[in-house]
């Protein structure tokens, strides 16, 4: 396992040598397979010191603490220092990480920051995302964050990181490898700032109630365009009751389900409404009392068109 010296040193010449932050992101996830799962984490140095702190903290489950203690050999009484444990290799620290904290530490390495103290807050936050969807719908060679949803809480309960070829990245238990495959993942969101070769999805993100960020500004631009009252908080970028609601009038004068979603059919409702495709006319056109020489060149030049002798 690699101690946080290395690890540091090994990102830091990657950054300086030039290479791209998706290529770094996969190597600085690789690096760091091993490393310790304590709930709330984000990076913090492995010590009992830390391990203790994070413990005892008020938003830490009991069944968390209990963990994060036991995997201690000196916070469970089993030896006084630090010495053989598995998280300080050649007698240096490793850090440690919760799922969401794994993800956001990596990301940090390469200048991307993801606003959100939680799975479903960070997936939520729309401004954090080039693009975001279903798992099925996921380039299969984009460096990304993947999610997994749970329809019985109705939030997003785990992160990691895909790196590639369906290979995943994620943190429980301790940093390890996970495969698309894998059951539970559902959904991907490629972070705003990375610079992967691969095809983006072009379809808008679906949002409702609690999204926030840009697509939420032009969701409500552009029901105020067509009259809908989102008055006082204007195109504020966050989707309250006040955006539910018109977005429920606008779908249901479009004779669409009523749920305050924004998805594919309600966003091409909207574009469709906001700025209407001109229909094109056609016309049949006669030029009457023409030779046949003239009648043939106009056949040659207009196919479809048809002569009648008069």
């Amino acid at each position: 396992m690699n101690n946080y010296k290395y690890v540091d040193q090994q990102i830091e010449t990657m950054k300086s040598s030039g290479m791209k932050k998706c290529e770094i992101v996969q190597k600085a996830c690789e690096l760091c397979l091993g490393w310790s799962y304590v709930f709330g984490g984000y990076g913090q140095y492995c010590s009992p010191a830390n391990r203790k702190s994070f413990a005892e903290r008020s938003s830490c489950p009991s069944g968390e603490a209990d963990v994060i203690k036991r995997k201690c050999q000196v916070l469970n009484g089993s030896r006084g220092d630090c010495t053989g444990c598995k998280w300080y290799p050649g007698g240096n620290r490793t850090r440690f990480f919760d799922c969401r904290g794994f993800t956001r530490w990596i990301l940090l390495q390469v200048g991307i920051s993801i606003d959100g103290s939680g799975c479903t807050s960070q997936w939520n936050t729309d401004s954090n995302w080039v693009t975001k969807g279903k798992i099925e719908d996921m380039p299969m060679d984009a460096v990304c964050c993947v999610f997994q949803y749970s329809s019985e809480s109705g939030k997003m309960e785990h992160t990691g990181i895909h790196i590639g070829g369906g290979t995943i990245i994620h943190c429980s238990g301790e940093v390890k490898y996970g495969k698309t495959t894998d059951s539970g993942w559902t959904h991907f969101a490629i972070p705003n700032g990375m610079d992967c070769d691969v095809p983006v999805p072009t379809k808008k993100p679906t949002i409702r109630k609690g999204s926030t960020g840009a697509y939420v500004v032009e969701c409500q631009n552009d029901l105020i365009q067509l009259g809908y009252d989102l008055s006082p908080y204007g195109a504020d970028g966050k989707f309250g009751a006040k955006t539910e609601t018109a977005v429920k009038q606008f779908q249901k004068s479009k004779g669409l389900t009523a749920d305050g979603v924004v998805g594919q059919m309600t966003w091409a409702a909207l574009d469709e409404a906001v700025d209407p495709q001109p229909t094109t006319k056609l016309f049949t056109v006669t030029i009457p009392h023409q030779k046949e020489e003239q009648c043939k060149i106009l056949l040659v030049l207009y196919p479809g068109s048809t002569c009648t002798e008069e």
